[in-house]
């Protein structure tokens, strides 16, 4: 069975470049305190690694 990554924002994107508000939306991300989740795959590692400064990841499995 995959792993889930449970994705929380945790931190506004207000003043962060714009490539990185369009990955906060791209991880289905809409309003500040969702969560959502993803399952654990290099493509989704590297956009949580992209803006690890304002969501929070917990592994489950």
């Amino acid at each position: 069975m995959a792993k889930k990554l449970v994705v929380t924002w945790k931190k506004s994107a207000i003043g962060a470049p714009e490539d990185q508000r369009a990955t906060v939306r791209a991880l289905g991300l809409r309003r500040l305190g969702q969560t959502v989740e993803h399952d654990d795959t290099p493509t989704i590692r590297g956009m949580l690694h992209k803006v690890r400064h304002l969501v929070e990841v917990v592994e489950n499995e």
